[in-house]
């Protein structure tokens, strides 16, 4: 995913006479969102763990709440139409005074909250004039959505990792729920601009992910993001998309698809509202909820400047596994990743690799090593004497002797065990190799 995506900011436009003719019909805010929730169609991946949480999402909403609670969560989508994602001072204000209270002082006005400038302060009461939470929840409910707000079960707990920069909730298209995705989770990300090795190893580690029911979460950006959930819808897996823009608008365009066979296989998640447009801010602050959200995050290509390193070191912050994928020296679409390979960041070829990282302890990756030659069986001493015969020629058994190190009886007693394999044979007084020895020598060489 790139930082360097284009998208506009646009209006959050609100009147409230709308909201006077829906109050009528939505005044109890669980009868509708829980309506809301049984519209949501979809189905997790194949892996058995994530077939019984298909239903987790419906639980939250379909709980009876009290009108306080109702108010809340109310004030809760308010602050997400009027608050950008990442504002720490948001965040800061949310914790120390609740949410009804910053609510509240942005509807009333008055002096700017601490840390708030005047400049920004104005900016947010403007756009607290124009929010309207339950035409938000309407538009989602319409898109087949819902809000999921921290604290509650589907709340993914280890966003609260991110401190005062953490949501103050999520849109989320799909039935499973995030949550329990979030717990067996990695993220998959690169350059948008990628190359065709980019292009199929993402696709390759998403899907080998997937088959090993891991949840493939990226941000459904061109390139490697886009790859990455293809590879894991193809081996009919989980994914996750994480985008920079409301959940009722896929971006890129050219997504749209995607995006749509995503919501109906996996989940779409966002922090913006409905309706609400992409900017290059909300790319870099959207990367540190795909950090937070997975076990680690793997940059299969990046250049120096990308935002895909933005999400790699936001793991890194938090204490995720960083990964890196290499790349040719020579190409600039991995020089980003190499620099990441020369910190802290651990290199990886496959998904058995990604797995003995982030999984639990004793999912291991198998030893690598080469193929086994027939050489390789020969006792030590057999193969100090073949080693010894020079490549061409006859040689005596005493010069094979003193090349070997050994005594000429010994050396001897080994070249008959070697005829016998078929590795020397005999010509008057001296000794030579076969062809099989020489084909073998060679596959030896190829292999260093």
């Amino acid at each position: 995913m790139s930082a360097d995506e284009d998208g506009s900011d646009t209006g959050t436009g609100a009147g409230t006479g709308a909201g006077a003719k829906r109050h009528g019909r939505g005044d109890d805010l669980g009868r509708r969102t829980a309506s809301a929730d049984a519209h949501v169609h979809g189905h997790g991946g194949t892996a058995d763990a994530h077939e019984h949480e298909g239903s987790a999402d419906t639980k939250v909403h379909k709980v009876d709440t009290g009108a306080g609670e109702d108010e809340a969560l109310l004030d809760r989508v308010f602050l997400t139409r009027v608050i950008e994602p990442g504002y720490e001072p948001g965040g800061r204000w949310v914790r120390e005074s609740g949410v009804r209270e910053v609510a509240a002082r942005l509807r009333a006005g008055g002096p700017p909250l601490p840390g708030a400038s005047e400049r920004r302060w104005a900016g947010l009461r403007a756009r607290a004039e124009r929010a309207d939470p339950r035409r938000d929840l309407d538009t989602a409910w319409a898109a087949g959505a819902r809000f999921v707000a921290p604290g509650r079960p589907e709340g993914p707990r280890q966003l609260d990792d991110l401190g005062d920069a953490r949501p103050l909730g999520l849109w989320v298209r799909g039935r499973p729920s995030l949550r329990m995705w979030a717990l067996r989770s990695v993220a998959v990300v690169g350059a948008r601009a990628c190359t065709a090795y980019g292009a199929h190893t993402a696709a390759t580690l998403a899907a080998d992910l997937a088959e090993r029911g891991w949840v493939v979460v990226s941000g459904g950006a061109y390139g490697v993001d886009g790859a990455a959930h293809r590879g894991a819808l193809g081996a009919g897996g989980a994914t996750v998309a994480v985008l920079a823009c409301g959940v009722d608008r896929p971006y890129p365009r050219g997504h749209a698809a995607l995006i749509e066979r995503i919501a109906q296989q996996g989940l779409v998640a966002g922090e913006l509202p409905p309706g609400e447009h992409p900017t290059p801010s909300r790319f870099i602050l959207r990367n540190r909820v795909i950090a937070a959200l997975t076990r680690g995050t793997v940059v299969v290509e990046a250049a120096h400047r990308s935002g895909s390193l933005v999400t790699a070191r936001a793991a890194r912050r938090l204490g995720r596994h960083t990964i890196g994928v290499p790349g040719p020296v020579t190409s600039a679409l991995s020089a980003g990743v190499h620099e990441l390979l020369r910190g802290d960041a651990v290199l990886v070829t496959d998904a058995a690799e990604i797995v003995e990282l982030v999984g639990d302890m004793g999912e291991l990756a198998p030893d690598r090593r080469g193929p086994v030659l027939p050489t390789d069986l020969l006792e030590p001493g057999a193969r100090q004497v073949l080693a010894a015969l020079p490549a061409r020629g006859v040689a005596t058994p005493a010069g094979i002797a003193r090349r070997a190190q050994t005594t000429e009886d010994d050396a001897i007693a080994r070249l008959y065990e070697l005829r016998a394999l078929g590795y020397v044979e005999r010509h008057d007084d001296g000794w030579k190799l076969t062809r099989q020895a020489m084909i073998s020598g060679r596959t030896a060489h190829d292999t260093c």
